[in-house]
C-alpha cells in the first residue's frame, strides 16, 4: 500500500477510535493497527516486535511522526494521567477525498477494529495485542497454553489476566471473519 493510502486508513482509525471512546494516544494507535493488520489483513507492512508493553512497530511511530510532520495529525496534550492524543488535523480531510479508494476499501475493518478496541483501556490492550500476537505465533495451542505463554513473556500480567485475554482474542477472531 502507498503511504498517503496508509496515511487515510490511519487517519479515519484515530477518527472512529475517538468516536468510541478511545482518547488516541500512541499506544492505542499502535494496538489498533496492529490488530488491523494481522488480524483483518490490512496491508499497511509495518513490522511488528513484541516489546515492553505487547506488539510495537517502530516504522508506524516513525510514520505518525511525519504525518505530524506533514500537518496531517496533531499531537494534543490531555490531563495527568493521560499521554497526548494524536488527532487529525483540519487538512486529513482533503487527502481523505484524495485516497478516498483506499479508505473505502477498507472502512469497514477500522470500524470493526475500533468498536472493538476503541474504549479499552491501555493494560487491557497490551494484554489483547500480546494475546493475539502469541496467538498468531501458534494458534493449534489451547487456550491455557497460550495464557501460560503471555505470562512467561509479562511476568506483570497475571495467569488469570492472560487467560481472559486469549479467550476475548479467540472470540474477536471468530467474528472478524465476517468483516474479512
Amino acid at each position: 500500500m502507498e503511504r498517503f493510502q496508509k496515511n487515510v486508513v490511519i487517519i479515519s482509525l484515530i477518527e472512529i477510535l475517538k468516536e468510541k471512546g478511545s482518547w488516541c494516544g500512541e499506544t492505542h494507535i499502535q494496538k489498533s493497527t496492529y490488530f488491523l493488520q494481522e488480524l483483518l489483513e490490512v496491508p499497511l507492512d509495518f513490522e511488528f516486535i513484541l516489546y515492553k508493553h505487547g506488539p510495537y512497530s517502530f516504522a508506524l511511530t516513525d510514520e505518525l511522526t511525519a504525518m505530524r510532520a506533514d500537518g496531517l495529525i496533531k499531537l494534543v496534550p490531555q490531563p495527568y494521567p493521560f499521554g497526548p492524543s494524536l488527532l487529525p488535523s483540519d487538512s486529513s480531510k482533503a487527502l481523505k477525498r484524495m485516497y478516498r479508494e483506499a479508505l473505502e476499501k477498507y472502512y469497514n475493518k477500522v470500524i470493526y477494529i475500533a468498536e472493538k478496541l476503541g474504549d479499552t483501556g491501555v493494560a487491557s490492550l497490551e494484554r489483547l495485542a500480546t494475546a493475539l500476537y502469541v496467538t498468531l505465533e501458534d494458534e493449534m495451542k489451547d487456550v491455557k497454553s497460550r495464557a501460560d505463554r503471555i505470562h512467561r513473556l509479562k511476568p506483570h500480567v497475571s495467569v488469570e489476566e492472560a487467560l481472559e485475554a486469549v479467550i476475548i482474542v479467540d472470540k474477536i477472531r471468530q467474528e472478524s471473519k465476517e468483516v474479512i
